[in-house]
Parts: C-alpha cells; structure tokens; sequence
C-alpha cells in the first residue's frame, strides 16, 4: 500500500478528520456529526440504535431486523455454523439454506448473540484495586477486581457482564449483555455468490458479493421478542447520504506506542504472514485430497487467506516510511510536551522506556508462549486442554482463576465445548500434525519441552496416536469430565490419550503465562495507563478509544474514492456481476442466478462504499440512514482501509457493504424467500 495515512491521524484524536473514528454509544460527537450533516443526534436515537445492534460472540456483528428476533449478519460471519450443519450429503455451504417455515429453522451448534442493554463507569472501583501496587500485584488485584464486577452483574445465564478497558486503561466500563444462546439459521445463500471474486476481490472494489445469512435468536423456545429493531429502507442508501455503521470493530493499534509498532512491523506480523502463508499451502494440498476434505477444510482456509490479505495490509502500512515517520515524531513532540511541564514529565515519561523495555522482554517469550501455552489446533486437542485446565480452574475462588475460566465467562466456554458440532478425524490429525512439526521447527528439536511433547514420536505419529486414542468427539464424554472435575480428569487420562497429552503439557503452559503475567502483562498494562492518562491531561474524552470488540458507532457518507488517477464509482448494480461473471471459480454465479437473470432488474444497487470507519469485526454490521433505517450490510473493507489499524484517511478509507435493496432483490426473485421479506417490511 504506497498510499500514506494522512498526518492528520498522527496528533491528538480530537483534531481528527471528519468521519473518523470508532466511537462509544455514550461518548458519541453529536455537535461534529451536526456540523458536519446537519443531522441532530439524540440520545433516544443513540439508545435505539444501540438496542437493535448484535454481535456475535465469535467475533462479528450483527441486527436485529424484526420484532420477532430476525437477526442480519455476514455469510462469512455465521459460516461456522452453515458448515456444522452441512454433511456429505447436503453441502449448505455449496447450495445455500432456506428455512421455508419456522420449524424449518435449524439451531447452529456454537453461534452466540449479544445486544448491549447497559453502560456503567467503574473506573474509580478498578483504580482503587491496583492503587499503590505493581507486578504479579497488580496483575492479579486487577483480575480480581473485574470478576468481581462481572459477577456481581451476571446474576443469570442469560446476561453476560464484561468490564471493558478503553484508552489504554484510561476507562473502564461495564458493559452489560442480554446473551441469546439458542440462535437458529434461517437464510444464507451459496458460498459462490456471498464470497463472488473470492481472495483476488477481497478487500478490493468495486465488489458484487451477496454476503448476508439471516438468523434468529430463540427465548424459551420461542422467537424472542424484540422491543428495539431497525425499519427497512425502502430506497436503500443514496449517494452523499449520511450513514451510520453500529457494530463491534475487533482492535485498532493507533494509540500504541513506537515500541508496540516496531515490535508489530519488524516480528510479530512478518512471522505471523509467514506462518499463515504455509498454512494455507497445506490446507490447500488437503483440500485436493477428495471432494469431502475440500468441504470440511473450506472454512478455515477461507479465514486463514482473509487474515493473510489483512495482515498484509497491516505490515505495508507500517513498512511506509513516511507514515512511520509520521507517527515516530508525533510521539516525540508528545513526549518534548510533557517534558517542559515538569510535573507532568516526572509521572509520564517513563511510562514510554517501561513501555520499551517490556516489548523487548515480551518478543523473547513469544515463542514460549505460543507452543507452550497457546498449543492448539483442530477441536480435539483445544477441548482437552480446556477440560484440564477448567478442573483446576473451578476449584479456585473466583477472584483468583483465569479470567477465561471465571464465572461470567463460564456460559459461552461450556457451549462451544458441548458443541454437537462434527468433527473429523482426518482433518484433526492434519492440523495437529502441521501444529507439532511447527512446535520442532521454532523450539527446536532439543528442547526439552518438545522432546517431553513428541517423545520419541514423529509428529505426523503422535498426531495419529492422540486423534484415534481419544473419545473427546463424544459430546456426552465432555459433559461427564466436565461434571467429575480433577478425579474424573485423572481416571480418563489413563486411558484416553489426548487427554493424558493435554495433561502432561499444562504446567509447562502455565509456567510460561505466569512468567508472562508476573513480568511483563502487568508493566505493559500499568504504563499505558500511564500514558492514557497522560493523554487525557491534553485531549480529554474528545478522542475515540482504540477498539475492543465492543459496540461502537461510526458516521460517514456514501462517496466515491480515487484510485491511481481513476474515480472510484461508489455503487455496482447486480446486472454489472453477470458482466463479471466468467463461469470459472472465483468468479462462476450459482445456478439459482443464471435462472433468475430474466427476473431481476439489472439496475438494481447491487455494492457500495461509504466513508465510515470499519476494522475487522464489523463484518455483519447494518449501514444506517438518518431515520434509523437500514440500508446496507457492511461486509469488507477497500485496500486502502486495511492500515485502518494504525490510521484513517477519509480520502480513501472505505467501507464496503451490500445494498439494502439487492437484498430485497434476491430474496424475492432469486431465492423465493418472501417471508423473510414479509418480516423485514421494506418500505412499511
């Protein structure tokens, strides 16, 4: 990406470009949205929109479109659960899925659905739980404090309760979630259309993708009843139109510091690109082994050459000199600032060299970390290591478990480990197997804690050993583990082989993470503080946080950008993906298309862009108009927005989305899908 960020981005956040900025539902800049548009935004606006947003606990956002809990997201976002549905027989992913009635709508396996019901300040509780301490101290007053918050407010299983750091550490929030676990598929069309253009169009424009899936969260069996849902558009979004995007962007990356930067440009995304890019070579040998090998591997090669295309996004922009400069002097002239206040240099300025320091000592344990404590690959080997370290983890007072096992994260833990999902044996045994051959090769042979893993065992051995020695793909097996606790655990392992590897490796992990959380979390955590607050001496709350996967609200327009000399139209029409069309994958339309072209208007909006501020996790979020209504899906992001981790450039930062009214379109003409129409009311 040879295009720079602009310098604007690079200075305090409250001088901020128009339309930048991923912003809090109770921070939200009414008086520059109106200056801008002329739109007055009111809090029961705020409220309402807030209400009758989603997100998808593994990683997305989402809508609610009906009073009846219709929910609207990404194909990609509920493709985990078209293919859990799948077999051999019926490829849903392949040929698409229509719930024709409501018994029709079949429940996925792991999917989970949020909506944000309240926002508390505990800011002054957290601060007076670390006041005066530091290292593992501070480390575990922190987590203490935030599973007691989360307990506190999770007093049912149908509430989730998460205490939210914004600015570094600066704030923190309680976020509070009304949580639907029985979610059910009702609409997702062919892999083929939702993903049309497949790796070389993604992230590029113009687009022609039809990716959405309609899903719906159930209450006690029943649809749940929605009192806050968005109206459909009945004209769809317009060019120069305000637009609104609700949603929950993964993670940004522009108020670290220098040192957090190089440590991202020049270690952690080059090996991660390198890892990824071998990854995907053999996931793509695998696939060629048979047709139902391509099927079960399809999701997760999809995921690994989306991430492979972000994160080479990411590393361009951070290898742009210029941009690096930019952002290298903006932190210098921040710290000559502080400098020539005395006082505020002597309690700031040695948050930055801290800062450094731990950087430096986090790259040497990366390795350790990542195959000692993070070893996992495949379902099998992630559920023993879960089993093993949830009996130990339970026993413990709640203030003192890892935050992953405390109780307000127990809820979502136990449905993805009682997932009925399929699992597959063979694919286990690749993935294990590249995990463990990966493991040698960075640890090197002699380490002793590969020799403990591997014995006297090739990998592609030991993984073949561990899959077929264990009964972890029994669902009910989980749940008696689960439920026998340490004791159960120990008698299985005798006989259950993954259970027993999952057993022999957990100290090591363990010794690795508290390493990490004795000497260097709590450095890191306790510094940016410092420099947060730093910030909030010059800026205040007029900056946006970085994101956190948490609900945040962007504004912008529908616009046309430049690309190399050449205006960028900012919609498609669906006549214009036959024009693309060439019969060969990526770019082959599903059947259902070639029949319907006499039935569909040609004219119809198909794609288009908007200026509002997206990152990863936004995927499935609604584009909204002044009134509340939706007129779009947003799905992807241009080229240029993928150093959105780092900076925004209104000029050409884009957000990609699916127009409301193709939506209408194929539904009805393509799809014969006219009750979900019917819900949606467009036009009522």
């Amino acid at each position: 990406m040879k295009r720079l960020l602009i310098v604007t981005l690079l200075v305090a956040p409250a001088l901020a470009g128009a339309d930048e900025g991923m912003w809090t539902f109770n921070n939200f800049p009414k008086a520059a949205v109106e200056k801008a548009y002329g739109f007055k935004v009111t809090d029961g606006w705020l409220d309402h929109v807030r209400l009758s947003s989603a997100r998808l606990a593994q990683g997305c956002s989402a809508s609610f479109v009906s009073d009846r809990g219709l929910v609207m997201t990404n194909h990609h976002c509920a493709h985990s659960c078209i293919e859990q549905l799948s077999t051999g027989e019926k490829d849903f992913v392949k040929s698409g899925f229509l719930a024709k009635a409501p018994s029709d709508e079949v429940k996925c396996p792991e999917l989970e659905v949020n909506q944000l019901v309240g926002i508390s300040d505990v800011t002054a509780r957290m601060s007076k739980a670390t006041a005066g301490k530091s290292g593992r101290d501070f480390f575990l007053a922190q987590r203490g404090a935030q599973a007691a918050i989360e307990k506190e407010c999770q007093t049912a299983d149908t509430l989730r309760c998460e205490v939210v750091s914004l600015y570094r550490g600066g704030i923190y929030n309680l976020y509070r979630y009304r949580r639907f676990q029985d979610v059910r598929l009702v609409f997702a069309p062919e892999f083929a259309i939702a993903f049309f253009g497949g790796d070389p169009d993604n992230f590029t424009f113009p687009r022609y993708d039809l990716d959405v899936a309609f899903i719906r969260v159930y209450q006690d069996g029943k649809p749940a009843a929605m009192k806050d849902w968005l109206r459909w558009s009945a004209a769809g979004a317009k060019d120069g139109e305000l637009t609104f995007v609700s949603g929950n962007p993964g993670g940004t990356d522009r108020k670290l510091t220098v040192a957090q930067l190089e440590y991202l440009r020049d270690t952690a995304l080059p090996e991660r690109l390198v890892a990824l890019s071998e990854l995907r070579g053999k996931l793509t040998e695998y696939a060629h082994r048979g047709a139902e090998q391509a099927r079960h591997s399809n999701a997760t090669l999809f995921y690994v050459e989306n991430s492979l295309k972000a994160l080479t996004g990411r590393l361009e922009a951070l290898q742009d000199k210029a941009f690096f400069e930019t952002k290298v002097k903006a932190e210098a002239e921040f710290k000559a600032a502080l400098a020539r206040d005395g006082e505020k240099g002597k309690q700031y300025l040695g948050a930055f060299d801290a800062v450094a320091r731990a950087v430096a000592d986090a790259k040497k344990l990366r390795r350790q970390l990542e195959f000692k404590e993070r070893l996992r690959a495949g379902e099998l080997l992630g559920v023993a290591r879960v089993l093993v370290r949830a009996a130990a983890e339970r026993a413990k007072p709640n203030a003192e478990r890892l935050r992953e096992y405390s109780d307000a994260a127990l809820p979502q833990l136990t449905q993805g480990l009682f997932s009925p999902a399929p699992v597959f044996p063979e694919f286990e045994v690749f993935e294990l197997t590249h995990l463990l051959t990966k493991m040698r090769e960075k640890l090197g042979a002699d380490d002793p804690f590969v020799k403990k893993a591997l014995g006297q065992k090739a990998p592609a051995e030991l993984a073949e050993e561990l899959v077929k020695g264990t009964r972890l793909a029994d669902v009910s097996v989980r749940k008696k583990l689960w439920d026998g606790g340490p004791a159960a655990l120990e008698e299985a392992a005798k006989t259950d082989a993954m259970l027993a590897f999952a057993r022999s490796i957990d100290d090591d992990g363990r010794a690795v993470r508290k390493q990490y959380e004795d000497t260097i979390q709590p450095v890191l955590v306790k510094n940016q503080e410092l420099i947060a607050q730093a910030h909030f001496a010059v800026e205040g709350t007029s900056a946006y946080p970085d994101a956190t996967f948490t609900p945040r609200l962007s504004y912008g327009a529908v616009r046309g950008y430049e690309e190399n000399g050449k205006w960028i139209a900012p919609f498609t029409t669906m006549g214009g993906a036959y024009l693309r069309a060439t019969g060969r994958e990526p770019f082959a339309l599903p059947k259902t298309w070639l029949d319907a072209k006499g039935k569909i208007d040609p004219k119809t909006p198909f794609n288009f862009v908007t200026s509002n501020d997206i990152i990863g996790g936004n995927s499935g979020s609604p584009v909204i108009n002044a009134r509340g209504e939706v007129v779009g899906l947003v799905f992807d992001g241009n080229i240029q927005s993928l150093g959105g981790d780092y900076g925004f450039d209104p000029a050409v930062n884009r957000t990609v989305a699916v127009h409301s009214s193709a939506l209408v379109e194929a539904l009805q003409k393509i799809y014969g899908a006219q009750r979900i129409v019917d819900e949606l009311k467009p036009g009522k």
